[in-house]
């Protein structure tokens, strides 16, 4: 009897379990099938990739004349009759700039002219004097007195002859001076003069460029002016954004204390004057050789809570945040000096847009 009991029990628990199992696959068929996540984005990502970049050093400063001739009048109250130069002329070296009035030049230069006729004439007549005195003293028909007097008469108008010269010397050297002249070949840069002023003597008239050479003038602080030598390259930017090749000249010895920054002279070479004038400040750049550096695209920086990040898509296509440190630029790529793995997969095209933990799809 018990058994029979037994074997209905079993029958009835069996039966209970094969309808809990039906009932739970029927809840199963009907639950919705599992959504999977979808990307909160499309991105496109790129490897770091190593480029050698050259070093620079970026200055600003002013272009000047390397050598700028000031030319003055070197005789005073006299007109100016003639101006032959403007601003901007080509002028060679002896070329007549200027003319001052010369009436009372050449009158002045006449009159020391017919001085020194005169002082000749006295000359010739004591020299006579004189060689006679010479012929008749071994036989005692003068006196040594006499004798010593036209001596005396001889060379005093020797004296009076060389005076006059002289005297004409100065006034040939003023007529020569109503002529201004350039000292050296080059462009005129400023104009004082005035056709019909009267001007004194050391008045700056014009100012010259000398050979239309043209410096640049840099300022660098004292850190970075130890790493200039000369003979090193420069690239000079004009304002028109042309670019302009230079050479180092020379390194200023002194840093100012005011502002710890010293002068690098650059030469300019001539073919570069239609770029550069004087006056201009203009950027330029010293070049110190070349060095590898990990670059990514410029595009893919992103600036967040003030530090410089990239997105990197990790194995399960997430992104994540890493800090680092950037350096040189080259057009469109940026140096990352710190904190990124070459193996790194950085988001480029939408990385503004995400936030650390994102699930993205990658497209080429």
């Amino acid at each position: 009897m018990q058994v029979k009991q037994r074997r209905v029990l079993d029958r009835h628990l069996w039966c209970s379990i094969v309808f809990m199992a039906a009932l739970n696959a029927s809840a199963q068929a009907d639950k919705p099938p599992a959504v999977a996540p979808k990307p909160a984005m499309t991105v496109t990502v790129a490897q770091p990739q190593t480029h050698n970049l050259t070093q620079r050093s970026t200055a600003n400063g002013t272009v000047a004349a390397w050598q700028e001739a000031s030319v003055g009048a070197e005789i005073g109250g006299l007109r100016l009759t003639e101006v032959r130069v403007n601003v901007a002329d080509q002028v060679t070296a002896g070329q007549v700039l200027a003319v001052f009035a010369n009436d009372n030049v050449v009158a002045e230069m006449n009159q020391a002219k017919a001085a020194l006729n005169e002082a000749k004439a006295v000359a010739a007549e004591a020299k006579a004097n004189a060689e006679r005195a010479r012929a008749l003293q071994p036989s005692g028909v003068i006196s040594a007195q006499q004798f010593n007097k036209d001596v005396t008469a001889e060379a005093t108008a020797q004296a009076r002859v060389e005076s006059a010269q002289a005297n004409l010397a100065v006034h040939e050297l003023r007529m020569k001076q109503t002529q201004v002249r350039a000292p050296d070949s080059g462009s005129i840069s400023f104009r004082g003069a005035s056709v019909g002023a009267v001007v004194g003597v050391g008045t700056e008239l014009f100012r010259l460029i000398r050979g239309n050479r043209l410096e640049w003038r840099a300022e660098l602080v004292s850190t970075e002016l130890f790493r200039i030598k000369p003979g090193q390259k420069v690239r000079i930017t004009g304002p028109n954004g042309s670019e302009v090749s230079a050479q180092v000249r020379s390194v200023s010895p002194t840093v100012d204390a005011q502002n710890r920054t010293g002068m690098v002279y650059v030469d300019v070479p001539a073919s570069a004057n239609a770029v550069l004038k004087p006056g201009m400040f203009v950027r330029g750049e010293f070049e110190f050789g070349s060095s590898p550096a990990v670059m990514v695209p410029q595009q893919s920086v992103v600036v967040r809570d003030g530090f410089q990040q990239l997105y990197v898509v990790g194995a399960d296509q997430r992104v994540k945040l890493l800090k680092v440190s950037v350096g040189r630029r080259q057009g469109d790529l940026l140096e990352i000096t710190s904190g990124l793995p070459m193996d790194a997969k950085v988001v480029v095209r939408g990385a503004g847009f995400l936030t650390a933990g994102d699930l993205v799809k990658v497209v080429p």
